[in-house]
């Protein structure tokens, strides 16, 4: 059997950091310090929803609106009630003009107008007006505060802003008042998670120092790099979530090692050479996992996705480079005093849960095949939701309904036909002036076509709007010079453009819309260049960015795993066995996280205001998440069971060892990263919300049955074939240079 205590890189370069470990700290701290200035200003960079299909037929068609048609750049809507006062009266409408009449002092206000969409209740104490900006979504929140200055509450009515800009301001102050929730919750539970573990302070607050250092240093160069580069609003929650849970969890494995070493008598330098070399190298092929894991969101064409990849991965490098640099030299400067501050008694540490752990391990290896089939069965059970799952882009109803812009938005919804205030757009370019007879026949043809696709209930555009006896009388009239003003000055055609209109006869929301979508762009229009845009092509555009583009995703990040696998463990079944209990446990949290969030199933546990469907970017965020940190267990464990493994050459022995010994380390992981991650679970957003309930069911599953049962049960069943790969691939493997402990 091969030695496991050869002394190879890692070992090295524990040693190199012990030798020159206050050097290391104080560029440690330089760095920190460095970009602890600029960490607390990234936040206010990160403005984009990341969730625009750039490139797709509906931004190119939202593009032309603006550029051919003058279409306004953003819009707010103000939504105005009253328990008293009948606001569609003269009298009310000029009350609600002059409470908006400050807005006319902003030279980016283009117009303000009323909502003029049917309603749907017979509440006449609901009024709504449009404010047309020449600003960017963007530009306009960070003008929100501006605005909403601007705007007066008439006496005896509530005023509500809505609308886009509104909701990532709203969005932005959630995220913010969630980040320091959920670390309010978290920090201080992993914190006490890591008292009963160390038993000492020293070694406690060391993984807590890890992961903010992480935190902070990741937020610092995404400030610089947010200086060039649009980032998602949504960042600094999964920089917080991954942070936090890494760091802590690749600082306590750390640590745990180190505290073993020295408890064989060794010095603080060869301790620290042999922590790097065996939990060093762990947290370095687990922190791989996880990057791979997180690089293949980039596959998929959204800025959300890039987002959240680029800040996943800066946060989960900078965690591995300060587990194995700053931390090493803290461990080499604190040596024995590692163990100061006892807060628990150290008989606490004396458990004797090796051998309670142990007797598990051999327990279910006794009937392998029974319990296997048990647990599988189990966690096909909790993936049948999936079946049913309906991915839909959240709007408004992402937010509590506490906030100004989800109440304003459902206040519309309610009063106000959705069908009509979410048409179809189709934007039209033609070869010819758009009041050529030929062009008109054209679009005339077109429109019928049109008109006869299933739920169309009815289309308009600016051959509509004409009352005539026929076609040729409809040509004639658009001749007429004022005829062409009124048409142009409200918008609707350009000298080669045209909008048209298509009112459906289902809700925005309803399953048959992207059949709508794809029947209407299925149309043949001859010879005019066709965009089919607004809200629900865009997102139509979006589900399929993400459809066509998951698939390289899913292959990439299962791919890569399987091949970084193969070279910690040297075997071909192992990383087969990892990647298949990876799906096991990723599909039953979003089985749960389906029927909790879209079926409703204790949805007033979580606070949850809106069911229904599941946020489109949920799942692949899920699996590019779950898919690398699952694998820390799974590096940890079958490293452990390797390192026995090639001592005792006994496969059933190797398992129940591995298990032992590792059972409280990785059960104090799980733990933590269950009360980091689970912490979001309690925070307003609702996609957060998911990603907390997804993220700790997900590992709770992998600490629990994927690790006491199907592990040890397949262990069992493979037998040496566990370590079994073909000669060219050992050859290959050999000549990687992470090779040798």
């Amino acid at each position: 059997m091969r030695e496991v205590t050869g002394k190879g890189l890692f070992w090295k370069w524990g040693r190199m950091i012990f030798r020159f470990r206050w050097l290391v700290l104080i560029l440690n701290l330089l760095i920190f310090a460095f970009f602890a200035m600029f960490a607390p200003k990234a936040e206010n960079l990160f403005k984009d929803n990341g969730m625009i299909p750039y490139g797709s037929e509906s931004d190119q068609g939202n593009r032309l609106l603006k550029k051919e048609l003058g279409f306004s750049a953003s819009s707010l809507m103000v939504v105005y009630k009253s328990d008293t006062l009948d606001l569609t009266t003269e009298k009310s409408k000029e009350a609600i003009l002059s409470s908006v009449k400050g807005l006319n002092q902003l030279s980016y206000v283009e117009d303000i107008q009323f909502v003029t969409t049917k309603r749907v209740s017979d509440d006449n104490g609901i009024q709504a007006l449009m404010i047309m900006l020449s600003l960017s979504e963007n530009e306009a929140e960070e003008k929100y505060d501006e605005i909403k200055q601007k705007i007066t509450q008439p006496d005896n009515m509530d005023v509500y802003i809505t609308g886009q800009p509104s909701l990532l301001h709203d969005f932005h102050t959630a995220s913010k008042k969630d980040l320091i929730k959920a670390e309010k919750i978290g920090i201080p539970v992993a914190l006490v998670v890591l008292l009963v573990v160390f038993g000492t302070l020293v070694a406690a607050i060391l993984p807590i120092i890890v992961g903010l250092t992480s935190i902070v240093i990741t937020m610092g160069i995404l400030y610089f790099l947010g200086l060039h580069i649009e980032f998602s609003n949504f960042l600094p929650n999964i920089v917080s979530m991954l942070g936090l849970a890494v760091g802590i969890d690749y600082a306590l494995f750390i640590v745990t090692r180190f505290r073993e070493e020295l408890k064989k008598g060794v010095s603080i330098q060869e301790a620290i050479g042999m922590t790097n070399q065996t939990a060093g190298k762990s947290v370095v092929f687990s922190g791989f996992a996880v990057v791979v894991g997180l690089f293949g969101l980039v596959f998929i064409d959204l800025n959300l996705f890039f987002s959240l990849a680029v800040g996943g991965i800066l946060v989960v490098s900078i965690s591995v480079l300060v587990s194995t640099t700053l931390l090493l030299a803290v461990l080499s400067i604190l040596g024995y005093r590692v163990n100061k501050l006892r807060v628990f008694p150290k008989s606490w540490e004396k458990r004797n849960s090796e051998k309670v752990w142990s007797r598990v391990a051999y327990s279910v290896m006794k009937r392998p095949v029974s319990l296997a089939l048990v647990t599988i069965a189990g966690l096909v059970f909790c993936m049948l939701p999936l079946q049913d799952i309906r991915i839909a882009v959240p709007k408004a109803e992402i937010l509590p309904p506490t906030y100004e812009s989800r109440m304003g938005s459902d206040l519309f919804k309610e009063h106000f036909d959705q069908k009509e205030a979410n048409p179809i757009t189709i934007v039209v370019k033609t070869p010819r002036s758009v009041w050529d007879k030929e062009t008109i026949e054209e679009l005339d043809g077109y429109i019928q076509k049109l008109e006869r696709v299933e739920n169309v209930a009815h289309v308009t555009s600016y051959l509509s709007m004409i009352e005539a006896s026929s076609l040729e009388e409809k040509v004639m009239l658009m001749q007429q010079e004022q005829v062409q003003k009124r048409f142009t000055d409200s918008k609707i055609v350009g000298e080669h453009t045209v909008l048209i209109n298509v009112i459906p006869d289902i809700s925005p929301d309803d399953k048959k819309m992207n059949q709508l979508i794809e029947n209407i762009r299925g149309l043949n229009s001859e010879n005019l260049d066709v965009y089919v845009t607004g809200k629900a092509a865009f997102d139509f555009d979006i589900v399929g960015k993400i459809k066509d583009d998951m698939f390289k995703t899913i292959g990439f990040t299962m791919g890569a795993t399987f091949l970084i696998l193969f070279f910690v463990f040297r075997s071909v079944v192992l990383p087969l066995k990892a990647v298949l209990m990876n799906v096991f446990s990723l599909g039953a949290s979003l089985g749960i996280v389906v029927s909790v969030f879209q079926n409703g199933y204790f949805a007033d546990w979580f606070d949850i205001s809106s069911t229904g469907y599941i946020s489109t970017a949920l799942p692949i965020i899920i699996f590019g998440v779950v898919f690398g940190i699952s694998m820390d267990y799974e590096v940890f464990l079958i490293s452990r069971i390797m390192e026995e493994y090639e001592i005792t050459g006994d496969n059933e022995q190797s398992t129940a060892e591995g298990l032992s010994k590792t059972a409280s380390l990785i059960t104090s992981a799980a733990l933590i990263l269950i009360s980091v991650v689970g912490a979001f679970i309690f925070t307003d957003i609702e996609l957060i919300k998911a990603l907390g309930l997804g993220l700790t069911i997900s590992v709770l599953l992998d600490a629990t049955i994927i690790r006491i049962i199907l592990v040890p049960a397949l262990m069992k069943l493979m037998g040496r074939a566990n370590w079994w790969a073909p000669k060219f691939l050992k050859k290959l493997q050999r000549t990687n240079i992470f090779h040798e402990y």
